[in-house]
């Protein structure tokens, strides 16, 4: 019964998105950006926030930056870290690759 409730409630559960963005900054060159999308499954809060966890925690997403790391849920964010001097970079200048 219990199992039968959750495959009917699951449909309507939000998605789930971990969103990676790695900017280069090369001078003399835009900036560029590039995402990087983990999608998890409708309802699958626990392990979209426990592989979010992971990202940020990460010496090797630490050691990318600048780098931005959202939790997203039906395309809202929910949290946001980010590495590096972001808040300085001209986003009407960045152009995204891949």
């Amino acid at each position: 019964m219990k199992r039968l409730l959750k495959k009917a409630i699951t449909p309507f559960l939000p998605s789930y998105q971990v969103v990676c963005t790695t900017y280069q900054i090369i001078p003399g060159l835009p900036i560029t950006k590039k995402l990087s999308t983990h999608s998890f499954e409708k309802g699958a809060a626990k392990e979209a926030k426990e592989f979010y966890g992971k990202v940020v925690s990460s010496d090797i997403t630490k050691k990318l930056a600048p780098v931005e790391v959202q939790l997203r849920v039906a395309g809202i964010t929910l949290k946001k870290a980010h590495f590096g001097p972001i808040e300085n970079l001209d986003k009407s200048k960045i152009q995204t690759v891949g």
